[in-house]
């Protein structure tokens, strides 16, 4: 039996809007970037990290950074990331390619190898955490902060040819789910109250605010159950990413690329 390939594509770009340069920030005296490639070197079911970035000279900083640590990398396409990841899975012949978002510092390394079990061993294309059997919600910061997505190599090809957008920067991963051709697959875990409020992300100045004082305390190895109690004991920690989480759901139902197809139907009935 050939042995199956699974990966971790990081994609990144330096170039960010919102908050530039974010993946090089320093947060307790390392790049966010190494605190994630380390923390995800913990998993036991991935072959190798590869950070999927652009071809665009700003991405050149990162590049450097990436040789001196000596971090596999593949330059693609600067605006669709569904296009750069299948171009790395060719150049790396791999075959499970799981997801990591480079602004997603606290990924827990056991739902990564979840994650790559389930699509192992069962019929499914694409895996991702939510808090529904039915409905996918992007806007669980805690959920999607310590969950990555999953997808197998020939749906990725698929959803490649279905769309109708270079563009796919923003909610890539709703073609996955929106798409009747591929089988998706939540992966769902109980929340509370509590946790739902948790925004566990490196998108906006303030992500970065609450990501200094998270990883002073816990360092680069933490479970998610030390980081949950580090909120519990730290509720005030809430409040430093709590007026921001609107402005993210505005801007994500603004620039997704699912709503970019010309023919929504045709892609939805393939």
């Amino acid at each position: 039996m050939n042995e199956i390939n699974c990966d971790i594509f990081i994609p990144v770009r330096l170039n960010s809007s919102r908050l530039p340069k974010k993946h090089l920030q320093p947060l307790n005296g390392k790049p966010a970037l190494k605190h994630l490639v380390e923390r995800v070197s913990m998993c036991q079911e991935i072959r190798s990290i590869i950070v999927c970035c652009t071809t665009d000279s700003t991405d050149d900083e990162l590049i450097d950074f990436l040789m001196k640590e000596n971090i596999k990398f593949f330059r693609g396409n600067e605006k669709d990331i569904l296009q750069r990841f299948l171009d790395a899975s060719k150049k790396f012949d791999t075959d499970i390619i799981i997801d990591v978002e480079g602004d997603k510092i606290y990924t827990d390394p056991d739902y990564v190898d979840k994650i790559t079990n389930m699509l192992k061993t069962s019929k499914s294309d694409f895996v991702i955490g939510n808090n529904s059997k039915t409905k996918f919600n992007p806007s669980n910061h805690f959920i999607h902060g310590i969950i990555p997505a999953g997808f197998k190599k020939n749906a990725l090809e698929k959803i490649c040819r279905l769309k109708n957008t270079d563009d796919t920067g923003t909610g890539y991963r709703e073609f996955f789910i929106k798409s009747k051709s591929i089988k998706s697959e939540f992966l769902v875990i109980d929340t509370d109250d509590f946790l739902n409020k948790i925004r566990l992300t490196l998108d906006y100045p303030e992500d970065l605010q609450l990501a200094e004082k998270v990883f002073e305390s816990l360092g680069t190895r933490f479970t998610k159950n030390e980081l949950i109690n580090l909120f519990r004991n730290n509720p005030e920690l809430i409040t430093i990413t709590e007026k921001i989480n609107k402005k993210w759901e505005l801007n994500y139902e603004k620039n997704k690329a699912v709503k970019k197809f010309k023919s929504t139907k045709k892609f939805e009935k393939s």
